[in-house]
C-alpha cells in the first residue's frame, strides 16, 4: 500500500500493512514504546505520527518498499511451471503488481520468509505429480501460524474442487478460490478483492 502522505497520523492497521506485520505486533511496538504516538482520548485506539514511524523504520531496518513502490506482493505457488509463467508475466506487466513465484511447497516457505507476500496464489494438487499431496495444507497452516504472515491472503486456485471441498476451503484457512481455468480478469479480481479486505 502506498503510503498515504495526505495523513500525518496512522492507525496502527495502516503502520501494519506498511511494515508488513501483523497488527497486534505494531500495538506490541506500540505499548513497549518502541514506537512513538498516542491513544485516542476515551478509546483504547493508538495513533502513529508518520515521522514516528519513518524514524522507527530507520532505526530497525524496516525496508521502505511498503512505502516507496507500494506494489501489492504475489506469490504464485504451483508446480505447472507453463501456469506459472504466464500467470507471473500477466501479473506483473498488466497489474503491475510485484510477483515471486515457487514450484514447490518448501520453495514457498522461503520465498513466504524472505518476501512476505499480502497475497498468495496456492494450487491446491501442489505436490500431487511428486507424490506429497498434504504439502498445500501444511503451507496454509504455516502461514497463518506465522505472526509476521498474518496479513497475508491465500488464494486457492484448482480445476476440481467439488462444492463440498470449496466449502471446506475457508476453514483451512484459505480466503477465496479461483476455479481453473481462469481468466486473468478474474486472478486480478480475486487479488484485488482480497487484498481490499485487509483491515
Amino acid at each position: 500500500m502506498p503510503l498515504p502522505f495526505e495523513k500525518d497520523v496512522l492507525t496502527t492497521g495502516e503502520v501494519a500493512k506498511i511494515c508488513n506485520v501483523a497488527p497486534r505486533t505494531v500495538s506490541k511496538w506500540f505499548d513497549t514504546g518502541q514506537l512513538k504516538g498516542y491513544r485516542i482520548p476515551g478509546s483504547k485506539d493508538r495513533r502513529i505520527p508518520v515521522a514516528q514511524l519513518v524514524r522507527f523504520m530507520k532505526e530497525h531496518g524496516i525496508p521502505f518498499d511498503g512505502i516507496a513502490g507500494g506494489k501489492t506482493r504475489i506469490l504464485i505457488v504451483d508446480d505447472e511451471q507453463e501456469i506459472v509463467d504466464v500467470l507471473s508475466k500477466v501479473l506483473s506487466d498488466q497489474a503491475n503488481y510485484e510477483v515471486r513465484t515457487a514450484t514447490s511447497s518448501f520453495q514457498a516457505g522461503v520465498e513466504c520468509d524472505r518476501f512476505k507476500p499480502h497475497v498468495m496464489l496456492l494450487d491446491l494438487h501442489l505436490g500431487e505429480t511428486s507424490g506429497n499431496p498434504g504439502d498445500v495444507k501444511a503451507l496454509a497452516h504455516m502461514v497463518r501460524s506465522d505472526d509476521d504472515l498474518q496479513m497475508t491472503k491465500i488464494i486457492a486456485m484448482s480445476g476440481k474442487v467439488t462444492e463440498a471441498q470449496a466449502g471446506q476451503l475457508k476453514v483451512q484457512g484459505f480466503d477465496s478460490l479461483l476455479k481453473k481455468p481462469f481468466q486473468v480478469r478474474q486472478v486480478i479480481e480475486a487479488i484485488e478483492t482480497c487484498t481490499s479486505m485487509v483491515a
